[in-house]
């Protein structure tokens, strides 16, 4: 192999397998993250067969920890960090404390340095951004209250890693370092951060928006999609080379500075598939550096490291949980996010064995423990609802998390009868529930973010806060006593969950959630819900509905082909003929949003019940026309001349009003229909 095209094989070679190592970790109901660091690993320097250049896809991360951050700032606002900042700043600076003090401890056990210990402590107490926005998305939880706060934690972390990184030379570098020197190496740091960070605020919020702007306006999309990468790069290597920062906290900046802009949305988008393709490339050169023999060798020591990372931490940041009272869900969130380390670790150890205080067996130590910590943090975060409901039964223990929280008081168990259930209160859920409180529907919202929950108070609701995928919370929901459940705050797995259990606890009770794809609605209707809504579905069919509507296809037309778009797409639920007549008939009503339709009862007596509506020809006899039929209870559509009309059918006729009343005299009046008959 030629040595120009090394660096294009590791490429190309390090995708493929981190796309085979995904594939087999999804079909073993693995995270994703693991076959990419499995991957990882097949290519690296220190397995059999094909040997990757492992300093170029270092280098290659580099780009996907700048695009993860760039997109993290994108999504996080600097009202969302003031809002978590009383708990985030102190939690952070308290974590790394306490994370170095742990990690010293464990690495003079192991026979260390104190330099190498305080080595391994600070690479303990640092957390991996990347790995947390990840496994927050991936869990559903990154807008959650406990997501924002992590998020704006790691942040503070980064920023005190960057002041760390410059004291490190000074303390272990070559020579005795005076206390003059070491105050001038953090003066010049904070000052080379403050002034990056106010530069960033100051103008470029005023200056990369404009930009961006002026290039939408004026260029084709290819310029645009540069103009991003270059924001995002540049801004993050001006960081590092002219302020001596770190490029993820340059990216995360240029983020927040960007998403003050009207085109943040579609910077975010631009952005999206540059992020995810090299955030596995991140992943993939984390499992590259990873040398199986030297792990393997310090097994013992190994083990040791990662409970300290993954338990130790998760028992330090639930102690300042306590501590802070953020809440029991957001410290068990936070917890499970920050128990893990990553490129900021690689990082310190690199620094570590430039310095010569670490070893090359002691970073390998160090790159395993994160490895493994990455592999493992997303199975942490599945253990945080029943570790809560756990806490949850201890008389007291809840209630130290939560001391600083208002929780809505649950309703009276009398005053449930006769409403409807809405699992979540985001904007699905409000858009229900602000129905139903106008036509004064009673209604009880389950909401598991106490931040929503008290929203939803707020508005006048009753409230349970909890997860509604915990059996007891719906014990609490009375269903057997209500109308209508709706499961519109929750993902697929969760819905069926709560589904499953509402139709134990109530067989009659009707269950209407929704579902992103056809195959969950497949799943949802085995789990016993009734009506599947498909959001993105319902979406396209009104896409559709218009454009028809606007190139003067007639309603009837539409309404075909709105039919055969729904059957496709609710195949799942099944032969239901009146959940389908209903929903056609609701579309139908919509499509005919500019006439008006009115409903004329058969009368008994009338000569033409018993006939078909060929026998009735009404349009030539009135104008009108009929367009829909009610019987027993049954709507009918697209009616045709085979129709046969009976007494106390209901006729929907569309038509001028004079049109209209003449088809009313002909079904109402006995004589008048006899007449007309002759």
């Amino acid at each position: 192999m030629h040595g120009d095209t090394v660096l294009l094989m590791t490429f190309v070679i390090a995708l493929v397998a981190a796309f085979v190592g995904g594939l087999v970790a999804r079909s073993l109901r693995l995270p994703a993250i693991v076959g990419y660091l499995a991957g990882g690993l097949v290519v690296s320097p220190f397995t059999p067969g094909f040997i990757g250049d492992s300093h170029a896809m270092s280098q290659l991360a580099e780009v996907g920890v700048m695009f993860m951050m760039f997109g993290t700032g994108l999504h996080f606002s600097l009202d969302d960090l003031n809002e978590v900042k009383g708990i985030a700043v102190p939690g952070a600076l308290l974590q790394i404390a306490l994370g170095t003090i742990a990690g010293y401890a464990l690495a003079q056990a192991f026979g260390w340095t104190p330099a190498a210990g305080i080595m391994l402590g600070l690479s303990v107490s640092i957390a991996s951004t990347v790995v947390l926005i990840k496994n927050l998305t991936d869990a559903g939880l990154y807008t959650s209250k406990g997501g924002r706060i992590a998020t704006g934690w790691l942040i503070v972390e980064d920023l005190a890693t960057v002041v760390v990184l410059v004291v490190l030379p000074v303390l272990f570098g070559p020579g005795e370092a005076s206390g003059a020197q070491f105050a001038f190496g953090l003066a010049e740091a904070l000052i080379k951060t403050v002034a990056f960070v106010a530069i960033m605020l100051v103008v470029g919020s005023r200056v990369l928006p404009w930009v961006l702007a002026r290039i939408a306006r004026s260029c084709q999309r290819e310029m645009f999609q540069l103009a991003v990468v270059v924001t995002a790069l540049g801004t993050a290597m001006a960081a590092a080379t002219v302020f001596d920062l770190s490029v993820a906290l340059g990216a995360f900046l240029a983020g927040v500075v960007v998403s003050s802009s009207k085109l943040s949305h579609r910077v975010a988008a631009e952005a999206i598939p540059f992020q995810d393709l090299f955030s596995i490339i991140f992943f993939a050169s984390v499992g590259m550096m990873v040398n199986p023999a030297v792990l393997v060798a310090h097994l013992p020591e190994l083990v040791a490291l990662l409970a300290l990372i993954m338990l130790g931490k998760w028992l330090i940041n639930m102690a300042l949980g306590a501590l802070l009272a953020p809440g029991l869900t957001a410290s068990l969130t936070i917890a499970a996010g920050l128990s893990q380390i990553g490129e900021f670790s690689f990082i310190i150890g690199q620094t570590g064995m430039a310095l010569g205080v670490l070893t090359q067996e002691q970073y390998s130590l160090i790159l395993g423990g994160a490895v493994l910590s990455i592999a493992l943090n997303s199975f942490v975060f599945k253990l945080a609802e029943p570790l809560e409901q756990a806490v949850r039964c201890v008389p007291g223990l809840a209630a130290v998390f939560d001391r600083h929280m208002h929780r809505p008081e649950p309703p009276a168990e009398d005053a449930l009868e006769g409403h409807v259930v809405v699992v979540g209160y985001g904007s699905a859920g409000r858009s229900v529930t602000d129905v139903l409180t106008t036509l004064n529907v009673p209604c009880l919202v389950v909401e598991r973010e106490l931040s929503a929950a008290e929203e939803a108070e707020a508005d006048g609701l009753a409230v349970l806060v909890g997860d509604a995928a915990n059996s007891l919370i719906l014990e609490h929901a009375h269903l057997e006593r209500a109308r209508v459940l709706v499961i519109a705050g929750c993902g697929a797995a969760s819905a069926e969950i709560i589904a499953r259990e509402a139709r134990r606890r109530a067989p009659g009770l009707r269950i209407v959630t929704r579902a992103g794809a056809a195959d969950e609605v497949a799943d949802l209707v085995a789990a016993g819900a009734d009506d599947v809504v498909r959001p993105e579905l319902e979406g396209g069919i009104e896409l559709m509905r218009h454009t028809l509507l606007d190139l003067g296809y007639r309603p009837n037309k539409i309404q075909s082909c709105v039919n055969n778009l729904r059957e496709d797409g609710y195949e799942a639920l099944g032969d239901n003929a009146r959940i389908q007549r209903r929903r056609a008939f609701e579309r139908m009503a919509a499509s005919l949003s500019e006439v008006e339709l009115v409903w004329v009862e058969v009368a008994a007596g009338c000569c033409f019940a018993g006939r078909t509506l060929a026998d009735l020809d009404l349009r030539a006899r009135t104008g009108a026309n009929a367009v829909v039929l009610r019987r027993g209870g049954e709507t009918r559509l697209f009616l045709d001349a085979t129709t046969e009309i009976h007494e106390g059918d209901q006729l929907g006729l569309i038509g001028a009003d004079e049109d209209i009343e003449q088809a009313r005299n002909l079904l109402t009046h006995a004589e008048a229909s006899t007449e007309a008959a002759m």
